[in-house]
């Protein structure tokens, strides 16, 4: 079978889940969608030369050339996009954060509950290959229970404006980066393990000339059964996107880091594209090759493609979108009130 795609967005993160969807067997890009239609025939020129391109979301969901439809938009617009899609009784995958906040998480989920639709949450992280390398060794138990996660997502700052509008999008680098170690925390102490507190501090330590929100911010989640994570988000250090995840264990630890990458090399002239956020070109670089499965994007996009042809819920939902919005609010609640704060739903 093949599934037939169309992609609401023509940025960054779209054209990145367009390079993921050419490793998927099965999976064809049948459409395109931006608000700047040049954007849009731009993409498509590069990434799927044979599909249609839209500047109206609904005539997208409705084209009956596309059965599944991936929302890679700001996150002010992820309610709209995701009303567009059911009313066309299409699948749907919406990229992370699944929402501005837990009000409007809960309003996707239950529209595509009423509609009927079948929907997948793209967190790349719940993907990463050696992330899930070390999910699958925790899951043999080679290292017995896990108690405690430190996560720390870092780079320079977004590429795309409407990121540092942090009233518009919802919150800073806290909702932007958090939402993944939030994701790979549950799936580490279980999914039926529930974050029930959390305590969190957040600033603006240099970019106040771009934004109002957060550019660092630190979070410490309980869960039920005891464990803890510390999450560490910034939009404040240079040198490149540093995802670290060191997870201990009562019988052993693992530790993630893509800074450690399999090449690095001095060099006086540029060489291309070398990282997401690499801040340079020059000098000291640590490419990472094949990004889109380095990072997970090849493997969640197989996934939903696979899990959508057999007529399946992924194992990341937007029931999995609502808890992570949930959390992330506690935190922005602690951060106003300096105390821990109790999560809902969690």
């Amino acid at each position: 079978m093949t599934v037939r795609i169309g992609m609401l967005g023509a940025g960054f993160i779209a054209d990145r889940y367009l390079v993921a969807l050419e490793d998927v067997k099965g999976a064809e890009v049948t459409a395109v969608f931006s608000a700047r239609k040049e954007r849009a025939l731009d993409l498509a020129a590069r990434r799927a030369p044979n599909a249609r391109v839209y500047d109206n979301m609904a005539a997208l969901a409705a084209d009956p050339a596309v059965d599944m439809v991936v929302i890679a938009l700001p996150n002010e617009v992820h309610v709209e996009a995701v009303k567009a899609v059911a009313a066309a009784g299409k699948g749907v995958v919406c990229t992370k954060p699944l929402a501005r906040n837990g009000e409007e998480a809960r309003e996707i989920l239950a529209v595509v509950t009423e509609a009927g639709v079948w929907h997948g949450y793209a967190e790349n992280s719940a993907f990463a290959p050696n992330i899930v390398k070390v999910f699958d060794m925790l899951a043999a138990g080679s290292a017995g229970k896990p108690l405690t996660l430190r996560a720390r997502e870092a780079h320079s700052g977004p590429h795309a404006p409407h990121f540092w509008d942090a009233e518009t999008a919802g919150g800073g680098a806290l909702l932007d980066m958090g939402c993944h170690m939030v994701e790979v925390a549950r799936i580490v102490f279980g999914k039926d393990n529930p974050v029930t507190e959390v305590f969190a501090h957040g600033a603006t330590l240099i970019h106040a000339d771009k934004t109002s929100g957060e550019d660092t911010a630190v979070a410490l989640l309980k869960f039920a059964g005891g464990e803890y994570a510390t999450l560490e988000t910034s939009w404040i250090e240079k040198g490149g996107m540093q995802l670290r995840h060191e997870i201990t264990a009562s019988e052993g630890r693992f530790v993630t880091d893509t800074m450690s990458t399999s090449v690095w090399g001095f060099v006086e002239n540029p060489g291309g594209y070398l990282v997401e956020k690499a801040d340079r070109e020059t000098g000291w670089v640590f490419p990472v090759p094949e990004e889109a499965r380095s990072y997970g994007f090849s493997q969640e996009m197989r996934h939903f493609v696979e899990a959508f042809a057999l007529g399946e819920l992924p194992r990341e939902n937007f029931t999995d979108g609502v808890v992570v919005n949930e959390i992330i609010d506690a935190c922005y609640r602690s951060i106003a009130s300096r105390r821990w704060e109790p999560v809902s739903g969690g």
